[in-house]
């Protein structure tokens, strides 16, 4: 077992070596020097639980060794001593933070005593910081644990890591069939810089199950590093015994992580955040499972609702349009009563098909009900989309249902479409214009009406 390290400070060597035998024999290891710059110069190397330091010696006297400590980062204890003690100089030694006061000359039990309470207080409170070190840990921990959102779990979680390896840079995705999604970056490490390396850490992905630190020569020469990177940690993110997703540390750009590192608290806190992840992906797959019409895969009416109040919001913030497309499919009836419900089924699977075909990743498609289909289409005004609700019917009418069958068939659409807020600036009323229009080109079939049509 290590012994605690007591330094003794003062310009007479005959206090030197009475103070070094007396603290000696009770087993401590204890380091003289004769004044107080070389004391801080020996402090700053560590190991040093209490100080003894004359309160009066040539250079730096002992209330500025006292000040200098407790400026340092888990500072020793300090017991001031001194010949020519006054009530004026003790409380001001105390005001400073000294331990306590010795006035020489004192009896060396009296020594012993003050160094063992002062000892005995510095174990208290390291357990007492330890504990509350641990109690926080737990805590953001179950934070973690609980958060749903994956791009805010994903931000907090890396901001926790960093924090437990003295700062640095980190980013996080999800993997998804040979390319990168969800991606954020934190600390001076940019989007530019996040994404190729993401993809150049695709190939190491397979089979990485626990947390892995390459340094030195262990890093890839392959990899598209950000300049000054000296350690890069990767923490796996499980999901059904999947790898679904990747977080990654990198150390401050030209320094290093705090050695050693933290092993125990990153690996609770990767467990809490693999925790928060499976219930965020569930959570997203039961969301998925509320919002989504069984049949065709679209979004439902039920979503719509929703992302029309999302977009009224953001469009209006940001002096936005937007537009809806309301599809429904001619005479589908036909469909039911000559193949069966089971053929309608299929050429309503065809249908949204066609209609992601039709339509931007970034616009959103549902099934509004029955052979009625909705298009959500982001940022996009009157003429952007007449095009996208011509295209809908072009598709719909040049495809050929059931190709693979004895019946093959052809079907036909009416789009209606109308443009928030150039049509209408509310929730409902937008969504009755888009569907009125429609309507308008159901006495006709087959054909693309706007909401200002409506007013001719």
């Amino acid at each position: 077992m290590k012994k605690t390290t007591i330094l003794v400070v003062d310009n007479e060597s005959s206090f030197r070596h009475l103070f070094s035998q007396c603290l000696s024999e009770d087993g401590y290891e204890v380091e003289a020097v004769s004044s107080g710059e070389l004391a801080m110069s020996r402090i700053a190397q560590g190991e040093i639980s209490t100080v003894v330091t004359d309160l009066v010696m040539s250079g730096m006297d002992g209330l500025e060794v006292l000040r200098q400590c407790r400026a340092c980062k888990n500072p020793p204890e300090v017991i001031l001593t001194t010949s020519h003690g006054t009530i004026e100089t003790a409380v001001q030694a105390l005001k400073n933070g000294a331990f306590d006061y010795l006035v020489k000359p004192f009896n060396p039990e009296e020594l012993r005593h003050v160094v063992r309470t002062s000892l005995e207080q510095r174990r208290l409170l390291n357990e007492n910081t330890q504990l509350k070190l641990q109690i926080d840990l737990f805590q953001r921990g179950q934070h973690l644990a609980a958060l749903l959102d994956i791009e805010q779990l994903f931000t907090e979680a890396l901001h926790a890591l960093l924090h437990e390896v003295g700062g640095g840079r980190g980013m996080a995705f999800l993997p998804a069939e040979n390319c990168v999604s969800q991606i954020i970056a934190l600390n001076d490490l940019t989007e530019n810089e996040a994404l190729p390396l993401a993809h150049a850490l695709l190939p190491t992905l397979k089979g990485l199950k626990d947390f892995r630190l390459l340094q030195g020569d262990e890093l890839p020469t392959s990899l598209p590093l950000p300049a000054g990177t000296r350690s890069l940690c990767l923490l796996p993110l499980l999901y059904q015994n999947r790898l679904e997703g990747l977080l990654v540390l990198l150390n401050p750009e030209e320094e290093d992580f705090q050695q050693p590192l933290p092993l125990l608290n990153l690996l609770f806190l990767l467990e809490q955040i693999a925790l928060g992840f499976s219930n965020a992906s569930r959570y997203k797959d039961v969301r998925k499972l509320v919002h989504t019409d069984d049949l065709t895969g679209l979004h439902n009416y039920r979503y719509l609702q929703m992302i029309i109040d999302q977009e009224i919001h953001r469009a209006e913030r940001y002096d936005l349009q937007f537009s809806l497309v309301f599809i429904d499919i001619d005479r589908f009836k036909t469909i039911n009563d000559s193949h069966g419900h089971l053929a309608g089924s299929q050429a309503l699977k065809e249908v949204a098909g066609l209609l992601r075909q039709s339509v931007r990743e970034a616009d959103i498609l549902f099934r509004y009900g029955g052979d009625e289909f909705t298009g959500f289409l982001a940022e996009t005004g009157t003429e952007g989309a007449a095009i996208v609700a011509e295209r809908i019917r072009r598709n719909i009418e040049q495809h050929i249902f059931f190709a693979e069958s004895d019946h093959p068939t052809r079907l036909t659409a009416t789009v209606g479409y109308a443009t928030f807020p150039i049509d209408s600036a509310d929730h409902q009323g937008i969504i009755d214009l888009a569907d009125r229009a429609m309507y308008v080109g159901k006495k006709v079939r087959n054909v693309v009406r706007s909401a200002q049509e409506l007013n001719l």
